[in-house]
């Protein structure tokens, strides 16, 4: 029967369960179970585009979300970019406001000359035509040139006369003067002209904005005085060439500089990475200097007082010298050259091991040892002496240091070190490149064990002319290529073993190899030690020809084991500078057999016997009273001695002095002092090395004086074992 479209839910229900069955009876529905089932499947099809529209908006609505987060990211990554430039603005703020108290205190004297010069040009026009009708109606008679120079109406004109062409005249000045042209410094360009009445008008280059890519892309440019300065820069990578062509890094302000420009193009030495042009001048062309200095601990109330960490010696100059200045505990180089360094050498100590001592130099990078020697353990309390000496190629800006320590972290400075005052125990000279020297260094190649005989194979580090200096076919010789005069100095750190090391000692010898024949040329003997570290060294001055060759052998005892140290730290090394002859001799002598002092000697003076040929400049005294005792230098120059004693003695303190006399002082004075304490016991010899430079005139006089302070000489050796060579520069 029919149902009602407005019957309940639950007669619909009945509806929909008679249609199925008769479905499934495979009965024909009826009508309004088919009206009802496409209702349905409209409802359906409604339902399911609602559906897909409603997707539809999450998708959209999702699309927009993912959109609005990627806006914000975008905002938050400007945001953070904003903060970092800021952050970079505010460190270039801090910058140029540290660079601003640079500015102000190098702010050039033509800066200032330059706002005074824009003020006087300002009001000179109008104060001329004041002067001009003053003038033209007080005295008609008189004329005045339109340039004429005025200070204040009513007073007399001021005039220069005539100046010369790089001069201008100062009317600033009272009186008025000529003085010259001011030089654009490097950094800086000309903005106007040296005239006859205005000096040159210099400005600062900028060189970051004329070269904006000149620190890269990534690096911020800072324009400076003279220079600009690239943030963030490591003075490793400026020193590869960063600050670009005709700039260096300046090390001292950390900065790029220009490089100076020399007039005339007097070019001693060019500009580099890292140092600037040096300019040579007329009216400084010496070729050698000398300087002496005194060696004092540091205080041990300044807080320094451990040795065994290492320490600066004080360096107290006695003159001031145009080569070098004294800062703190070191010496700062002026000028390009070479250097030579003496030192003597004097310490009682109650360090366990060794004690040792060091000539430091501060290069571009770091500090490295031009050389070293060990002063080994003392059986008693007594004084120990002892020399060192080396030789380098300079540069202005570097550093020499004396350098003391122990490896053993129980030695105190306070407690224990004594250190001897000697007279000036450091000393040197300089040689300019014009004089043509060369200089070499070289270090012992390997650490050997020995028995006998050890020859020394060396490894050359540094050359300044490698044609003139070179290694022999096997290492154990240096060569020369054409004659002049060498100052060389020997170092060999060693350790030995066994009780005949004691009592025999150690032999140091160098020779000449001249068309193949050695010839010795100097015999230095060290006392030996058992179970110690300790050194041995030679310094000496002699003349060699074209193909020479010089070499070092060392002579121990038999049965007496040593080990030959051979490493970069110093303590095995060999120095060398070659003069040529036209500016430098070379005298050699030993002791005279005749007239050895022996008992109690008091400042008893040496006698000597030349042994190498005679030279103009350097001689030894053949008559009067002075005659086998004294040198005599005959033009002015530098002296350098090193002089080597062998001997048998039982003073508590032995004095060696070199004295110095002059046509000023007819009295002798002390040029420098050395000191040999007690003998090593077990010992049979013992030896004083002493060596110094020092300036010397046309009639300087030398000697050599021993002291025995309470006790005797016993034995002298005047062959083997006692030496002296001394060399001469001209000046």
């Amino acid at each position: 029967m029919p149902v009602s479209r407005c019957t309940g839910g639950i007669e619909l229900l009945l509806l929909l369960e008679d249609g199925a069955k008769q479905i499934g009876e495979n009965e024909v529905p009826s009508e309004d179970a088919l009206v009802l089932q496409l209702h349905l499947a409209k409802g359906h099809e409604k339902f399911t585009e609602m559906l897909k529209s409603q997707q539809q908006i999450i998708v959209d609505l999702q699309q927009k979300l993912a959109e609005q987060q990627h806006m914000l990211i975008s905002q938050q990554q400007e945001i953070l970019e904003q903060q970092r430039k800021m952050y970079e603005q505010m460190d270039l703020i801090k910058v140029q406001y540290g660079m601003l108290f640079d500015t102000v205190k190098q702010m050039s004297f033509q800066s200032l000359q330059e706002d005074i010069q824009n003020y006087f040009e300002s009001h000179l026009h109008g104060l001329q035509n004041q002067v001009r009708n003053h003038l033209q109606k007080s005295y008609s008679v008189h004329k005045v040139e339109v340039d004429a120079k005025v200070i204040n109406v009513g007073e007399s004109l001021l005039d220069c006369g005539l100046c010369e062409s790089d001069e201008f005249c100062n009317f600033q000045k009272t009186p008025s003067r000529c003085e010259k042209c001011t030089l654009c410094p490097a950094g800086f360009f000309q903005m106007a002209e040296c005239s006859a009445n205005s000096d040159r008008i210099c400005q600062d280059r900028d060189e970051c904005t004329e070269s904006p890519s000149i620190c890269g892309e990534r690096v911020k440019c800072l324009n400076t005085p003279g220079g600009f300065r690239c943030l963030g820069i490591a003075e490793k990578d400026a020193a590869l060439g960063m600050c670009g062509e005709e700039h260096f890094f300046n090390k001292e302000m950390q900065e790029c500089q220009a490089c100076l420009k020399c007039e005339d193009g007097m070019v001693a030495v060019p500009c580099s990475a890292v140092s600037d042009t040096v300019c040579s001048a007329a009216s400084e062309n010496k070729l050698s200097e000398s300087w002496a200095a005194n060696i004092l601990l540091p205080s041990v109330k300044s807080g320094i007082s451990q040795v065994y960490s290492g320490l600066n010696l004080k360096i107290k100059g006695e003159l001031p010298c145009g080569i070098l200045s004294t800062e703190e505990s070191s010496l700062v180089f002026r000028q390009h050259g070479l250097l030579w360094t003496d030192l003597n050498f004097a310490v009682k100590h109650n360090c366990r091991n060794f004690l040792q001592l060091s000539l430091k130099l501060n290069g571009s990078e770091e500090d490295y040892e031009l050389s070293g020697v060990r002063i080994e353990q003392p059986e008693g309390k007594y004084f120990q002496s002892t020399s060192l000496s080396s030789a380098a190629e300079v540069e202005p800006s570097q550093t020499l240091s004396v350098y003391l320590r122990s490896p053993n972290q129980f030695c105190n400075q306070s407690k224990d070190l004594n250190i001897y005052d000697l007279n000036t125990p450091l000393s040197l000279f300089w040689l300019s490149h014009d004089t043509g020297a060369v200089a070499l260094s070289a270090q012992m190649s390997t650490a050997m064990h020995y028995q006998t005989n050890y020859r020394p194979t060396f490894k050359i580090i540094s050359v300044s002319d490698p044609y003139m200096l070179s290694l022999s076919h096997d290492g154990r010789a240096i060569k020369f290529t054409e004659s002049g005069v060498v100052k060389f100095v020997f170092h060999q750190a060693l350790y030995s073993m066994g009780h005949t090391c004691v009592r025999e000692g150690f032999s140091l010898i160098s020779y000449i190899n001249r068309n193949g024949t050695n010839k010795e040329l100097m015999n230095v003997f060290k006392s030996g030690v058992n179970y110690r570290d300790t050194s041995i060294s030679a310094s000496g001055a002699t003349k060699v020809d074209a193909g020479d060759l010089l070499s070092f052998e060392i002579l121990s005892p038999a049965q007496c084991n040593v080990r030959y140290f051979g490493d970069s730290s110093g303590i095995s090394m060999f120095s060398l500078i070659w003069i040529p002859s036209a500016v430098s001799s070379a005298l050699s002598a030993t002791v005279s057999v005749t007239g050895l002092p022996t008992g109690a000697v008091r400042n008893k003076l040496l006698d000597f016997t030349q042994v190498s040929s005679n030279e103009k400049q350097i001689q030894l005294v053949s008559s009067g009273q002075l005659a086998q005792k004294y040198f005599i230098f005959t033009e002015k120059g530098v002296g350098s001695i090193a002089f080597n004693l062998k001997l048998i003695h039982s003073c508590n303190v032995l004095k060696v002095t070199l004295n110095q006399l002059t046509m000023d002082h007819m009295q002798p004075t002390a040029v420098a002092q050395q000191i040999g304490g007690q003998m090593p016991e077990g010992s049979i010899w013992t030896s004083v090395s002493l060596r110094a430079s020092f300036e010397v005139h046309n009639g300087t006089l030398v000697s050599v004086s021993l002291d025995c302070v309470r006790g005797r000489i016993n034995q002298i050796t005047h062959e083997h074992g006692t030496s002296i060579s001394i060399l001469w520069i001209s000046s």
